[in-house]
């Protein structure tokens, strides 16, 4: 899930503690140009109020009726839309599609239990990613995360890796998958002309931005506004920062001391890109600093370097514009990640080439 869905259990819960009754509307399943995809919600209180979409503004009332219905009959309903071309041109789509919503009244009749969903909320806090499954036969439900044994759990596993939700058929029983994976981060280790674009950027793209520089004059708010900034060395932030399996991590500083330490860790950890700016030279050094503090060729190999994607970039935003490119290929296709941990057959060898640079 981006980090633009993120309170939307939270705010169910909220109204849950504040006496309120809440439903929970979540696409299960989309045909054609369908305006949002599987696993969005929408939360809806008893008071009619509303967080988050179902459909970009086309069905939200009639899902938001039907809500306050269950809320009252304890039961939850699978609804289906069809998406007219005309409400799918009002919400910037070329033509319509069709939509099914599942709705569950929360602490009701057949709806989820509060508990619950306060242990996914607990989960998705620490950063935890967790698959909120429920068996439309008979609504038993279960949350799962990538360590479950079970046979369900490598369909769980799949969709984490995939982040993306819907239907699996695990031992004739039919069970909707949601998975809720951690927001996306991006720790931008060097507050430089390319990061001053980049941070916005990713922001845009769903990323929860970190810049990390010690330097004062390079780590103004004046020259980021708005941004989050770390005025610290970079292992010592990254320490405190923690790395996981949805974060990206870009070295843009030219200086070994600056981004060694944060390769060292990223090298170490399972984030899924790391971007390091550089020519083909300045890399070559570098990876003489890292064999010599006892990486292997495998590790390092992890590292893109000349970074981003080749797309002839020249200019500082042009280069955020390819290093963007390149993390959100990495992510949505993990087998062009470099690297033996990640590559396997024909398509993990395939990898684009990275534009080139000076310094």
């Amino acid at each position: 899930m981006s980090a633009s869905h993120d309170d939307i259990i939270e705010a169910a819960l909220g109204w849950i503690d504040a006496g309120k009754g809440a439903a929970l509307a979540t696409v299960i399943e989309t045909w054609g140009s369908a305006p949002r995809p599987v696993g969005s919600q929408l939360a809806v209180s008893s008071e009619a109020e509303l967080m988050g979409s179902v459909s970009g503004g086309c069905v939200e009332g009639a899902v938001a009726a039907e809500a306050l219905e269950a809320m009252q009959d304890g039961r939850c309903r699978v609804l289906e839309f069809g998406v007219s071309d005309e409400d799918a041109f009002a919400v910037g789509l070329a033509c319509g599609g069709t939509i099914r919503v599942l709705v569950e009244p929360i602490g009701v009749g057949q709806g989820p239990d509060a508990a619950l969903l306060r242990d996914l909320a607990a989960a998705r806090a620490a950063r935890r990613p967790i698959a909120y499954v429920v068996a439309p036969s008979d609504w038993s439900r279960l949350l799962l995360d990538a360590a479950c044994g079970t046979p369900l759990g490598e369909a769980v596993r799949e969709g984490m890796r995939a982040d993306r939700s819907g239907f699996a058929v695990v031992e004739g029983e039919e069970w909707f998958i949601n998975i809720h994976n951690p927001p996306l981060r991006m720790i931008v280790v060097g507050a430089v002309h390319i990061a001053q674009a980049l941070a916005p950027m990713a922001r845009l793209a769903g990323y929860d931005v970190t810049l990390i520089d010690p330097r004062d004059a390079f780590a103004a708010e004046a020259r980021f506004p708005g941004e989050r900034i770390v005025r610290a060395w970079p292992d010592e932030a990254i320490d405190a920062l923690g790395l996981d399996a949805r974060t990206a991590v870009v070295t843009l500083t030219h200086d070994p001391k600056l981004d060694d330490p944060a390769i060292r860790r990223a090298l170490r950890s399972d984030v899924f890109y790391l971007g390091c700016l550089g020519s083909r030279k300045t890399h070559a050094k570098r990876v003489e600093r890292l064999r010599a503090a006892g990486f292997s060729d495998d590790e390092i190999a992890r590292i893109d370097a000349p970074v981003g994607l080749d797309v002839g970039a020249r200019t500082p935003a042009e280069i955020a514009v390819a290093a963007l490119a390149q993390a959100t290929e990495r992510l949505r296709r993990p087998h062009t990640r470099p690297g033996a941990a990640h590559a396997s057959g024909p398509e993990g060898a395939a990898r684009a080439p990275a534009p080139a640079e000076t310094a």
